[in-house]
């Protein structure tokens, strides 16, 4: 609908309360184009039937480039090995940990279950065949090159609707539809085309939500509104940083309402508020309901237990039917023998009877006192009984060890305490040094003495063995037992230190009984656990934010080295890519890596577009004013929105210290094709006002155009269609990884010299 058009009907209903007309199209910064000045080519290119071929052109080529050999190759590719699993467990409906959201995760196991994909393939190793072990791989493959197809109709879609001509929008989804890593990405099971696609759908959205601003309310209006918060809860629910585009379009919005808060738009408070609920509950409540109702889908079919049991509490674990802690554990009692267990390192708490030396290496002085170490084994040495500190009946449940509970630990075959006390541990001289005391000797008593405190539990609860998470915190010098993965000199056999933490809350001070030894009461049978167990119930809330805490936590932890991770300052000019596949029969690989010519003219857009900012602000400083109201408020506004979404989805990975790779640029790359477009439409037809300097004083500016779009226009844009095609043919053997190349037309594919391939010849390896 055409925005005069929404201007009539706005004045036609606006209530007296309403602010005064709306300002005109240029007051906006909407491209309108006045159909008198309009050559005869622009005029056939700019109708309807027109761009309706057009796109269909456009997204019938995606079409093909995403499904060309999508069978090829029949085995896992890359990050296939996880997402392909995940997929099989929401089939097998076995529990797993993942650091990403579960809804495109969720659309691959729904897709696996529509192509008759068992679940029982495991995608253990890259290179694994999917043929020999009876994958209907393709059909999973099919969801994302389905998306990933459709993205470009909707990059179309945002220019157009932004108000750029039908060659403008060509543009834009060209650089996305003959790029080599969308491509890639999009013909495997991965996440990105997902992503990618809920975000270029969230920014459509947005963009007719915005043109209809003179509608506000009105049917239309609440339906833009709330897609857009629908299709960006998709986009988080995606893809971990997915919650990039809702940083983005929450700072559209508040430079929106911020706007609104101009006392130039005659608009009461009470109005204001309004447009802030409406905003409230189109993009923070129907999102973050979405957002939820993808972890109670995934929660919901995920209910046996699975290789994601042991990143969980205790009390998730045993939410999960044939789990091996709601199977196996067993309330423990007091005089109980047990081992315990460190919850990060997974050693046992150990001792023997061998002492600490006299002086360190340091030449610190030691307690020489019973070495308590971590022992990764199973070991008599291991055995703890747990002995009470007030006293207990004969039988009965009053023999139970409970949360909070004050209890003695002693080690079974030294027949010592567990002891800390004020002196420095071996390694870290800012921890206590953990030993033991003699069973017979009272004197150190109280330095014996520990809190026994279950993680998230109420006032007595039962502890449990493997079931429960729990501290030991020293009941006089406060600090907690703990362990760290360093191992100790040869006097303590390489073992691991064990020693006292002074932070009593370290999350990592966690520990566990794993097993009971031997049960010292009559009734010990009476506990054994039944053969079958019914899982425990957990509210939905309680493992929600539970998993949502160990996802930002494992994420944040992915700080190992990679072979292909890559700076984020390196990603818009594509100085190296990822190795997806490798074959070595016939010489043939996938290569992630991007159509350089469509990355480098994304990258000079940018560079441009940054310039024509600042030059703009520069010359307002100076009271110059070369571009007229109308063009800058384009600029500012609809450039900007792009600008926007580039820079939330790029700036926030340089503060991140976890593995990087080039695919997390794709979101900024499709944002900053679109900047392109609107930097070539403004290159190309915008009215430009110069001033003229005569004897050191500016005149009055005098009107010219820059460029007629004209002929010109297409010309151009048929050229780099043509130089983007040409150079998405080049590099499509490393894209689609056939057919092979010999080492010397791997030489040639190298476009620059920081591109690691496979198979080159002897000058490239000594490149």
């Amino acid at each position: 609908m055409a925005e005069s058009s929404l201007r009539s009907r706005y004045r036609n209903r606006r209530p007296s309360s309403q602010p005064e007309s709306p300002p005109s199209d240029d007051e906006d910064g909407h491209p309108q184009q006045d159909p008198n000045s309009l050559t005869q080519l622009e005029m056939i290119l700019e109708s309807r039937e027109a761009s309706m071929v057009v796109v269909g052109v456009l997204t019938a080529l995606a079409f093909a480039l995403r499904f060309y050999k999508i069978n090829h190759p029949d085995q896992v590719v890359f990050d296939e090995v996880h997402f392909g699993k995940f997929a099989a467990y929401y089939i097998s409906r076995e529990y797993y940990f993942d650091v990403h959201p579960p809804f495109a995760k969720l659309l691959f196991g729904l897709a696996g279950w529509f192509v008759g994909f068992d679940g029982q393939f495991n995608f253990e190793n890259i290179g694994d065949n999917y043929t020999e072990n009876h994958v209907p791989y393709v059909g999973m493959r099919a969801l994302p090159a389905i998306l990933g197809s459709l993205t470009i109709p909707i990059v179309y879609g945002i220019m157009k609707e932004s108000g750029y001509g039908t060659v403008i929008a060509a543009f834009s989804a060209s650089i996305v539809l003959f790029d080599n890593a969308h491509v890639a990405q999009s013909r495997l099971i991965l996440l990105d085309a997902t992503l990618i696609f809920f975000l270029s759908l969230t920014m459509y959205s947005y963009v007719r939500f915005r043109k209809l601003r003179y509608l506000p309310f009105s049917l239309e209006w609440w339906g833009w509104l709330v897609g857009t918060g629908i299709f960006m809860a998709c986009a988080w629910g995606s893809k971990v940083n997915g919650v990039l585009t809702v940083v983005a379009i929450g700072v559209a919005v508040l430079v929106d309402l911020w706007d609104l808060l101009d006392v130039r738009k005659n608009l009461s408070m009470e109005h204001f508020w309004r447009h802030f609920a409406a905003r409230a509950i189109g993009l923070i409540a129907i999102p973050l309901f979405v957002y939820l109702s993808f972890f109670w889908i995934h929660f919901t079919i995920l209910t046996h237990s699975g290789t994601g049991d042991s990143f969980m509490s205790p009390q998730f674990q045993e939410s999960l039917a044939g789990n091996e802690l709601l199977m196996n554990s067993i309330e423990l009692k007091y005089y109980d023998t047990v081992t315990l267990r460190h919850k990060d390192t997974k050693v046992f708490l150990h001792s023997h009877p061998e002492r600490y030396p006299l002086r360190y290496d340091d030449g610190r002085i030691s307690s020489q006192g019973q070495q308590v170490t971590g022992y990764g084994h199973a070991d008599e040495n291991n055995w703890w009984q747990i002995i009470p500190t007030k006293a207990l009946p004969e039988t009965g449940r009053g023999r139970i060890v409970r949360h909070n509970d004050v209890i003695q630990l002693l080690h079974v075959t030294t027949e010592t305490y567990l002891l800390t006390h004020d002196v420095a541990s071996p390694l870290m001289p800012t921890n206590q040094e953990f030993t033991t005391w003699a069973r017979d000797d009272l004197s150190r008593y109280n330095d014996t003495l520990f809190h026994l405190y279950l993680n998230g539990a109420h006032e007595g609860e039962p502890v449990r063995s493997k079931s429960g998470y729990l501290r030991l915190v020293h009941v006089p010098t406060k600090v907690s037992l703990w362990s760290h993965r360093e191992q100790l000199p040869d006097w303590a056999f390489r073992q691991q230190e064990v020693n006292g933490d002074k932070n009593p809350m370290d999350r990592s001070a966690t520990w566990y009984f794993d097993d009971v030894v031997s049960g010292d009461d009559e009734d010990a049978a009476s506990r054994s656990p039944p053969e079958v167990k019914n899982p425990k119930p957990v509210g939905f809330f309680r493992k929600f934010f539970e998993l949502q805490l160990l996802m930002l936590q494992h994420n944040a932890g992915l700080t190992a080295s990679h072979p292909y991770a890559s700076a984020p300052i390196n990603w818009p000019f594509l100085l190296s890519g990822i190795s997806f596949w490798t074959q070595n029969e016939g010489q043939k690989q996938i290569y992630l890596i991007g159509n350089i010519f469509g990355w480098w003219t994304c990258a000079l857009a940018l560079s441009l577009y940054v310039g024509i900012l600042g030059a703009d602000l520069l010359a307002k400083r100076r009271g110059i004013n070369p571009i007229p109201i109308a063009i800058r408020n384009r600029l500012w506004n609809s450039a900007g929105f792009f600008g926007v979404v580039w820079l939330v989805h790029y700036f926030p990975f340089f503060l991140m210290s976890r593995q990087l790779f080039i695919h997390h640029y794709l979101p900024s790359h499709l944002a900053s094709a679109l900047v392109a477009g609107a930097v070539l439409h403004f290159l190309l037809s915008e009215t430009i006002e110069y001033p003229i300097s005569i004897a050191g004083h500016y005149t009055r500016p005098r009107p010219r155009q820059w460029a007629e779009l004209g002929t010109r226009g297409p010309v151009i844009v048929v050229g780099f269609f043509i130089a983007l095609f040409v150079t998405f043919v080049y590099l499509a053997p490393l894209t689609y990884g056939t057919p092979g190349l010999d080492g010397e037309a791997v030489n040639s594919k190298r476009l620059l010299s920081s591109w690691t391939l496979h198979f080159a010849a002897k000058p490239y390896e000594q490149a």
